[in-house]
C-alpha cells in the first residue's frame, strides 16, 4: 500500500541563497528541494535578514501582521513568501526589531530574543496559513524552542497536538544559552530546568533535545560520538537518555551545483570516462598559485576554516614534513583556501616564506577558487579534530581529488581507507589526533600517487558514489514517520 504524502516545514536560521554563514544554508538550501522531489509537500521557513534584498527575490505579503506572544504582552511580526527554483514555497519571518534591521544572521546580544521571536513566529504563522504539516523539522539552537513548546503548551492545544518533532543537530558546539529570563520573554515560564542546565540558565539545544520526538545529527559516526563525555559538549548524559531516539544521517551534496562535467567556474570540465581532461585544471591552478607547473608532483590542497576544531593545530609539522627534503616520496606542492584564526593566518605566511616554490596560502572566501583546487588538487587534505558531516571531501571526491582525512565524524562515513579496504577504498584515513598520524596517511597516498592505475582506479571509485541528497531525503522520510509513531499520531 502506497502511503500517504507528509506535510513537512523545515526550520532553520539560515538557507542559500538566502542568507548563508555555514553548512547549515546548505542543507537548508538543498535537503527540502530534495524532500519535495519524492513527492511530498515541505516548506522552507527562515528568518527576513536585513542583507536578504527584495530586489533579489519575488516576495509576497501573505496576510495581514500578526501577533505573536512575547515579554510583557505581544510583538507583531509579517509573513512573506516566495518560491525558488524547483518549486519549494519558502516563508520568511519579517520583524524590523529582531532581523530585518540587522546586517548579519548572528553575533547579536540578543541571539536568544531573536530566535525565540522566530520560533514563536513559525508556530503562529500555521494559522494564518492555514496549513497544518505533520512534522516539523527543526534544525539547530536557533529552533530549539519549537519542539519545546509543542511538547509542553502545545499539548494542550487541539491545533498543535498532532504535529510531530524531528531536532537536527549539525554542531553540539553551539547551545543557545541564556539567562532564565528569555523564559518570561518568551512567555514559557512553564518550561522545566533541566538537570544538563547551568543553574539559572536555559540551554535550547538541550532543550530541543530533551522534547524532540526523534533527534538526528548529519553523520552516523558522529550521534555515536557525541554520546561520549569528549564530544558531548556537555550534553552527553542528556544525549545518552535519548540514545533511543538518536540517529545518523549522513548530508548530501547538490548534484546539480557540483559537476565537473557542467561546472563553468573551472577552466576544464572533464567527467569520470574523461578524466584525462583534469590535467589541464591542475596545470591551470598551479599557475594561478604561482607554482612550478609540474603534473608529475603530487599537488595536496585544502579549502576550510582556519580553526582548531579543522585540525589546523596539527598543519605545521606535516607541512614540514610534507614539504621537507627528507622525505622518500619526492617533491610535493600544497595549495590552501580559508580565512580563521589570526595565528593560523600567520602560520601558513610563515610555512608559505619557507617553501615559495612548493606552497600558496590563499588568506581568503573565493568561491570560485575552490572549485577550482577541488578539480585541479591530487589530494584533498581534512585532517579535523570534529567533523559532524563535512562536505568538503564528498565535493573533492565527486571532482575526482583523492581525500586524505582524519576518520571522525562524518568524514569516517563517507571515506573508506584504500589500504584496509584494497579494491574499495577511496582515500586515505588515519584515527589518531596528531601530525605523525596524518602524516603518515598522506605518506600512503603519496606511494599510491606514483602508481598511475592504481590512483586513477581511486579517483574512479570515488567519483562514482552518491553523495546526492536524494539518498539522504528517503532517510529522513523514514525519520519523519518515525517520530509521527513515537508522537503517537
Amino acid at each position: 500500500m502506497t502511503k500517504k504524502p507528509l506535510k513537512i516545514l523545515f526550520l532553520a536560521a539560515e538557507a542559500v541563497p538566502f542568507a548563508k554563514v555555514g553548512g547549515l544554508a546548505d542543507v537548508a538550501g538543498s535537503l527540502p528541494d530534495a524532500i519535495r522531489a519524492l513527492g511530498h509537500d515541505v516548506r522552507l521557513m527562515i528568518p527576513r535578514y536585513g542583507t536578504i534584498r527584495s530586489d533579489q527575490f519575488h516576495f509576497e505579503k501573505i496576510g495581514e501582521p500578526f501577533p505573536i506572544p512575547l515579554g510583557p504582552g505581544e510583538e507583531h511580526v509579517h509573513l512573506i513568501g516566495t518560491t525558488i527554483e524547483g518549486g519549494l514555497p519558502v516563508y520568511l519571518i519579517w520583524n524590523e526589531l529582531y532581523f530585518s534591521s540587522r546586517d548579519r544572521v548572528y553575533g547579536f546580544e540578543d541571539d536568544a530574543q531573536r530566535f525565540a521571536v522566530f520560533g514563536r513566529a513559525s508556530l503562529a504563522a500555521l494559522h494564518l496559513l492555514d496549513w497544518k504539516p505533520d512534522v516539523i523539522h527543526a534544525n539547530d539552537w536557533h529552533t530549539g524552542i519549537v519542539p519545546a513548546w509543542l511538547n509542553t503548551a502545545g499539548r494542550r492545544d487541539s491545533f498543535y497536538r498532532d504535529i510531530a518533532t524531528l531536532f537536527t543537530i549539525h554542531n553540539l558546539a553551539y547551545q543557545g544559552i541564556a539567562g532564565r529570563l528569555i523564559l518570561t520573554f518568551a512567555q514559557m515560564e512553564y518550561l522545566k530546568h533541566l538537570p544538563i542546565e547551568q543553574p539559572g540558565a536555559v540551554n535550547w539545544m538541550a532543550q530541543g533535545i530533551a522534547h524532540a520526538d526523534l533527534i538526528n545529527t548529519v553523520s552516523k559516526r558522529y550521534a555515536q560520538e557525541i554520546l561520549t563525555p569528549e564530544m558531548g559538549m556537555g550534553l552527553a548524559p542528556l544525549l545518552g537518555e535519548r540514545q533511543d531516539r538518536l540517529f545518523g544521517v549522513v548530508n548530501g551534496i547538490d548534484y546539480e551545483q557540483w559537476d565537473p562535467a557542467t561546472d563553468p567556474n573551472i577552466p576544464h570540465r572533464f567527467d569520470v570516462e574523461t578524466l584525462d581532461r583534469r590535467v589541464a585544471n591542475k596545470t591551470a591552478l598551479q599557475q594561478q598559485a604561482r607554482l612550478p607547473v609540474r603534473p608529475d608532483v603530487p599537488l595536496v590542497g585544502m579549502v576550510t576554516r582556519l580553526d582548531e576544531v579543522k585540525g589546523m593545530d596539527l598543519m605545521e609539522p606535516v607541512l614540514e614534513w610534507l614539504l621537507g627534503e627528507e622525505r622518500l616520496e619526492g617533491e610535493a606542492q600544497f595549495v590552501l583556501l580559508g580565512t580563521g584564526q589570526p595565528q593560523y593566518h600567520e602560520m601558513f605566511e610563515r610555512v608559505q616564506v619557507r617553501f615559495p616554490d612548493r606552497v600558496r596560502a590563499f588568506l581568503k572566501f573565493d568561491g570560485v577558487l575552490a572549485r577550482r583546487i577541488y578539480a585541479g588538487a591530487d589530494m584533498f587534505l581534512m585532517p579535523s579534530a570534529v567533523e559532524p558531516c563535512g562536505l568538503g571531501q564528498m565535493i573533492a571526491m565527486r571532482y575526482g581529488c583523492v581525500p586524505v582525512v582524519r576518520a571522525t565524524g562524518g568524514l569516517a562515513d563517507t571515506v573508506a581507507d584504500y589500504t584496509a579496504k584494497r579494491g574499495r577504498g577511496t582515500g586515505f584515513t588515519f584515527t589518531d589526533y596528531t601530525p605523525e598520524a596524518c602524516q603518515d596517511a598522506l605518506e600512503r597516498a603519496l606511494k599510491v600517487y606514483h602508481k598511475k592505475k592504481a590512483w586513477r582506479r581511486a579517483q574512479k571509485r570515488g567519483m562514482a558514489i552518491d553523495f546526492s541528497w536524494s539518498a539522504s531525503a528517503q532517510e529522513y522520510v523514514k525519520l519523519y514517520r518515525r517520530a509521527m509513531k513515537v508522537h503517537g499520531t
